[in-house]
């Protein structure tokens, strides 16, 4: 008994390369992140794309070994010319002698079988091209990295197929010019304030920020509660109480019960 329970618990751990490994490639294209998630099979001698060969011309293939191969666009793209959006995708492929077929569809299992009877989200049809130097290894890339585009590359033997990808640029780094160059936030300040505040570094400088923050149209009732504490830690008590009970009058309107607590609590403390 106990050799039956040595010998299943060594087999448990044992581990063995796989014969098609696994690989994630993460890359950004102007701003946007893509990640994939496939197997690399090897050729080892074998013919691979046509007849009498791995993969059989014009059946439908889980573009890789083991699992669904799996795409995630972390922003809209435009692939091919036509629209995804962003999110995880499954990639499924009909390579033919000379146009491979692309199907996009929206990830929800491993199991790469759960799609072929689906509808792909995109389809796209690609033509194929022949390289000199044979690739080994089955392999997913993003190449020709541009500002605003790169191609999506499947490469095995000698085949190469390529689907040009586009990301939005220009409308994302505009939105985040103009937010910097527009100047801090009143949450920006709250949060530098609240840092010198709790690190106990610089208490005047950190009534500046905060003032920035509770200054402001609609300052928001934690924003005046540090804005207290901070007074108080100056020794400026009366100016302290001020504002505790502006912060318990906006805890109030915001039904907030945790903050109405704590600034009647401060309020009966400080003015004793």
């Amino acid at each position: 008994m106990i050799a039956l329970l040595f010998s299943a618990t060594c087999f448990a751990q044992l581990k063995t390369p796989a014969a098609s490994t696994s690989a994630k490639v993460i890359q950004t294209v102007g701003l946007t992140d893509i990640e994939i998630h496939y197997s690399r099979p090897s050729a080892r001698g074998r013919s691979i794309f046509g007849a009498d060969s791995v993969v059989l011309f014009g059946n439908l293939w889980r573009t890789g070994a083991n699992a669904a191969t799996k795409i995630i666009f972390g922003d809209d793209v435009t692939i091919s010319g036509k629209e995804l959006k962003a999110g995880a995708y499954a990639i499924l492929t009909k390579p033919g002698a000379s146009r491979w077929d692309i199907y996009f569809y929206p990830y929800e299992s491993s199991n790469w079988i759960s799609y072929v009877k689906k509808e792909p989200a995109v389809t796209i049809s690609s033509a194929k091209t022949t390289v000199s130097d044979k690739i080994e290894t089955f392999t997913i890339s993003i190449d020709n990295i541009a500002m605003e585009t790169a191609d999506l590359v499947f490469a095995w033997e000698k085949t190469k197929v390529m689907l040009p990808i586009q990301v939005e640029v220009h409308t994302k780094t505009m939105a985040n010019i103009e937010k910097v160059l527009a100047g801090p936030t009143t949450f920006d300040y709250y949060r530098a304030a609240l840092y010198l505040h709790e690190s106990g570094k610089d208490l005047n400088t950190a009534l500046q920020y905060v003032q920035k923050a509770t200054k402001a149209d609609n300052p928001r009732f934690f924003q005046v509660y540090r804005e207290a504490l901070i007074l108080a830690d100056l020794g400026r008590k009366t100016e302290a109480i001020i504002a505790a009970k502006k912060s318990l009058e906006l805890s109030k309107k915001a039904g907030n019960d945790d903050f109405v607590r704590l600034n009647e609590k401060l309020i009966k403390e400080w003015s004793k």
